[in-house]
Parts: structure tokens; sequence; C-alpha cells
């Protein structure tokens, strides 16, 4: 980790489900601090409320600051916001979802700012947050609509990296909503990140096809011989090591899965499933973003919201993923600034250090 740490922002999600027993619980240790700086957006009551419902983790001492300006090195920072009336665990709420949103802005305006070096959402309800103000089916559309940009969601752990053509949507309009050239993007998109975010030089990618068995031919479907398989072609021509598409079941259940850098799946449980199964504690990426933003690959998980039952794993991920993903970036913005190719690069390097040796007199 480099001298000057990352502040990482951590956005409270949803005040009735499980988000701040996982913040809790991660920051619990104090060695996190050493990782990162880490700045909490969210109300400094429901953190409490949630504090006195945990038997085994040690409590967390809040700096509460106005900003991440204000945040300290080696402190648990808070910015209060995203304050609601009461707490209710395992209920869904319109003013939770307000809160939730509310922490969630706040962040991201930091996050804009370039305040913070990376953002890290805990859930929130896609019912709850629902209002004449948000009208997204999740955070990944959210960061979209901000960023301006065209973010495609992927899926990471240290076995597993799965990209998503469609996210949240229903299957009955899946079909409607895969293209050609909305494939070929995705799979440069991945490529980009799988490069510069998870520092692979040059990734293998498989393509997962959209019915069962790969069509059968155009027996269950026609997707992949029309949309699919010509996308894949196309991607390959122009550099991206692009592979099928390839049916689900053989690809994980075989386990040729552990030969691709990156696989894309043509929806969301497609990947999610396989990718939950194999990577329980994963992490959920937005990719595509000029910004870094992760969260733990669950959800909300009302029916054990206040329970102390939540396990913190897959929020500290998030922590760790949202530091190394920051770091690689810098590591690859420097070796991309200079078109200078490393071998010519250094025998320059040599040439003009021995144009500045000083000259000696030879004997005669």
């Amino acid at each position: 980790m480099s001298e000057n740490r990352l502040k990482i922002g951590i956005a409270q999600g949803d005040p009735n489900g499980i988000g701040w027993e996982v913040i809790l619980k991660t920051f619990a240790d104090s060695r996190m601090a050493e990782l990162c700086t880490p700045v909490i957006y969210g109300s400094p009551e429901t953190a409490a409320y949630y504090q006195n419902t945990l038997h085994d983790s040690e409590p967390v001492a809040f700096n509460l600051v106005d900003s991440a300006a204000d945040a300290r090195r080696g402190r648990i920072n808070l910015v209060a916001c995203g304050r609601t009336p009461a707490v209710a665990p395992g209920r869904i709420a319109p003013e939770a979802g307000r809160a939730a949103v509310e922490a969630l802005r706040t962040a991201t305006a930091e996050l804009k700012s370039g305040a913070l070096d990376a953002l890290v959402t805990a859930p929130f309800d896609k019912q709850a947050v629902q209002s004449d103000d948000f009208r997204f089916t999740g955070h990944t559309e959210f960061f979209g609509a901000e960023f301006e940009s065209e973010p495609l969601m992927i899926l990471c752990s240290d076995v597993l990296r799965v990209g998503l053509v469609t996210k949240h949507l229903p299957v009955s309009e899946i079909a409607a909503h895969i293209s050609k050239e909305k494939i070929v993007r995705d799979l440069h998109a991945l490529r980009r990140s799988l490069k510069a975010d998870f520092g692979i030089v040059e990734p293998r990618i498989a393509v997962m096809a959209l019915n069962p068995h790969a069509g059968d031919g155009g027996l269950l479907g026609h997707e992949e011989e029309e949309i699919i398989r010509p996308a894949i072609a196309e991607a390959f021509e122009s550099g991206v090591l692009a592979f099928g598409p390839f049916a689900a079941d053989g690809l994980f259940a075989g386990g040729d899965y552990v030969r691709y850098d990156g696989i894309l799946a043509m929806y969301h449980d497609q990947g999610l499933a396989p990718f939950k199964s194999l990577s329980p504690d994963g992490v959920n990426f937005t990719a595509g973003l000029p910004v870094v933003r992760t969260s733990p690959d669950h959800g909300t998980a009302f029916d054990i919201a206040g329970q102390d039952k939540a396990d913190p794993q897959s929020m500290r991920n998030a922590v760790y993923a949202a530091c190394d993903i920051v770091e690689h970036r810098c590591r690859w913005a420097q070796w991309t600034a200079d078109p200078l190719p490393h071998a010519e690069r250094e025998r320059t390097r040599r040439d003009m250090s021995v144009r500045e040796l000083p000259q000696t007199d030879k004997e005669d």
C-alpha cells in the first residue's frame, strides 16, 4: 500500500437491512484502518442501534467529519447523513429507501469531486428506493446515469470474473435486449477492464449462449447463430480473445471456466447463480466508469437483519477489491502513458547515461 493511504467511501445502504451490520463487523478489525482511510456515509443513530445488536464484535469508535476532506488516517470516519425516523430491521419502508438514497448521493458527490478514491455501496432494496427522484433498478444503472457511461456489471473473486450483457430485466425481455452490437461492445469493455482494473495482460474471455445447449443448432433458439456467434467473430477479429458460445451448464459443471480470465453471461441469473455458488463471498464491480465502485455481492437480507447473523466477508472483500482496482488503474495509467516501448526506452536511457560519462585521457 502506498504511503498516501486511499480514501474509501462506504454508503450505508438500506438502514433496515444488513448493511450496517456488515459495515460494523468489517471495521471492528483495526487493521482495516491501516489498509485505507474509511469514510462511511450514514446515520450515527442507525450505527448505534446496530452496534447494540452485536455481541462478539468490538464497538467501532467513529470520527465524525463533515466531509471526506476532513477524514483522519487511522480512524473510522463518519459523515452524518441518511437519517431515518426509526430503524425497523427486516421491513421494506419508503423512509428507509430515502435514507439509503441520501447516503448514496452524498457519497457519490464526494466521489465525483475527487475527495474519495473509490466507493463501496452497501445494499439497498430496489422497491424501497423508488421515488419521483430515483427511478433506477440498481446501483449499476444509477452510476451509469451519474457518470454518463455504459457500465458493465462484473462479479469478481479470486477464481472467477463474470460480466453481464443484460442486468436487471424481466426474463421475458432478455432476448429483445441482446444484440450483436451490444455483445461486441461489452466484450471490448470486459477486455479493457480485465487489463486495466485486474492487471491481466491479454485476457481470454468465454461467452455464454442464451439458450439451452447453445441453441442445439437452431432447434432451441436462433440467437446463438444469428447474434452471439457473429459478435464473437467480430470481436475476435478486432483483438479480443473471445470464445464460444458455450452452454452455461457445460462450462461450469465441467470446470472449463478455469481456462478463462473472464466470462460474459447473457443475463443476470445465468451469470450470478454459478458465480455465487463458486464464490460465496464475491464482489460486485461496476466497470466502464471513470471512478471505482464496488459492493458486496449480496442483498439487504431482510430475513436476518438485526439478528447478528450477517457474514461481513463480502463487504470486507469489496473494500479490498476497491483498493486493488484503484492501484491497478494507477499502474495501468503509468504503463500506457508513454507510447515508447519499454525496451526502446531502456536503450535510450542507457545511451544517454553513456554520453554523460566523464571523458578520461587515453594512455599513449
